[in-house]
């Protein structure tokens, strides 16, 4: 069964939601016959990265709110990380354009690395405070989980991939996302938001169990009657 997520490496719900997820699926049964595929999405495309920004501060101007109101907002969402064990360090996070970093991913997913991309950029932006939109940050995180760093460089120094996010961003706007993360289960149920670890089992469980069904039907009603098999045998 095929789960498709949306994301943004720059969403905090996002990372959270991800471990949420995996604890649910750590649960099921039959977590071995599960396919996940990660999906682009861009909260702000047009963001400009400047590393010399903080982030707090960049949130702050771009919503009209205080820097105090933004800082207090993230540290909401570090204590929320905490709980499933994650470190954020908004300190640190750097303000960058994700789209190179949805190409990097789209690359990754060829080489059936997609998720282990996804969790290195998460840490990335979120704990280590790497700029996600450097050539270099991406080619060292690419060879950490076992890509090419020549191939790398050709793709982030040419427009590879470009078209691979611009269609799944257009594909989430078909679906009527409008926030990420969005979980997609056998392409029958969504699931919004970093929701709590007992709504991803309920609804894997439920995808699953309608998924099996169709795929346990025969594609064809067959009469039987004589006939001969390749071995010789006619009857």
């Amino acid at each position: 069964m095929k789960v498709e997520i949306w994301s943004d490496v720059m969403c905090p719900f996002c990372y959270i939601g991800k471990r949420r997820f995996e604890e649910a699926l750590e649960q099921f049964d039959h977590k071995d016959q599960v396919e996940i595929e990660w999906k682009s999405f861009q909260l702000n495309p047009d963001m400009k990265t400047d590393p010399n920004i903080n982030i707090s501060q960049y949130l702050a101007d771009a919503k009209g709110w205080t820097l105090d109101y933004a800082q207090q907002m993230n540290n909401h969402v570090t204590q929320m990380a905490a709980e499933v064990g994650l470190t954020y360090d908004f300190d640190k996070a750097v303000v960058a354009n994700s789209f190179k970093a949805h190409r990097f991913s789209h690359l990754a997913k060829k080489h059936n690395l997609g998720d282990k991309a996804e969790e290195t950029l998460f840490k990335a932006y979120f704990t280590e405070g790497l700029n996600i939109d450097d050539n270099d940050t991406l080619i060292q995180l690419g060879t950490n989980i076992g890509l090419n760093a020549e191939e790398i460089k050709q793709v982030l120094e040419s427009d590879t991939y470009a078209d691979n996010v611009k269609y799944d961003i257009a594909e989430a706007q078909q679906l009527g996302i409008r926030g990420v993360p969005f979980f997609v289960m056998n392409n029958k149920y969504g699931v919004s938001g970093a929701q709590a670890v007992p709504v991803f089992q309920e609804t894997i469980e439920k995808s699953f169990a309608e998924w099996q069904l169709e795929n346990s039907k025969p594609a064809l009603t067959v009469i039987e009657g004589e006939s001969c098999s390749p071995n010789g045998d006619c009857n």
